[in-house]
């Protein structure tokens, strides 16, 4: 069985998510804020977050879903990559946002996906709307890019117009 991937730097640990992890999971992703800007199930419970590991597990190769934390221990967020898409999503938990854990876990992913998986070009999907996101996208030198917008329809019908920023290696 191979190690479980950890991914340190700039004060993280990004870790894969364990069992151990469904009340906190709970605790995290059960926002309004995370329902809204993303797919997740809402409420988001202990059952929903049984269902999201399993669904994690059988992602494997499709897609890396890590555990945001200071420690190794205690989630904070999530950070995740699509290996099809190469696109990197993530969420915050309400009570860590503002210090800086989205940058910091962002710019680890992107370095892991271009240096150790060996991507050219990772991407970021966002909102217009989605101020902290796109201020995220500038701050580590990801570039809009004059991709037509996705619109993608989500639960409860809601329409997510997306556009597409790119952070591309310089080789």
């Amino acid at each position: 069985m191979p190690e479980p991937l950890r991914i340190t730097g700039d004060g993280l640990v990004l870790r894969e998510w364990t069992s151990d992890d469904l009340p906190v999971m709970a605790e995290l992703f059960d926002d309004p804020a995370v329902a809204h800007r993303t797919p997740l199930v809402s409420p988001f419970d202990e059952a929903a977050a049984r269902d999201y590991l399993q669904a994690i597990r059988e992602s494997e190769g499709k897609r890396i879903n890590l555990a945001i934390t200071t420690d190794g221990l205690r989630p904070l967020g999530e950070i995740l990559l699509s290996l099809t898409r190469c696109t990197i999503g993530y969420a915050v938990g309400a009570a860590h946002r503002g210090q800086g854990l989205a940058p910091r876990a962002t710019r680890l992913l992107t370095e892991y996906a271009h240096t150790t998986l060996g991507l050219p070009r990772v991407l970021l999907q966002i909102e217009p709307d989605n101020g902290p996101s796109v201020a995220v996208a500038d701050r580590l030198g990801f570039r809009l890019t004059d991709e037509e917008p996705e619109h993608v329809t989500g639960k409860g019908g809601r329409v997510y117009t997306l556009l597409t920023w790119a952070h591309e290696t310089d080789r």
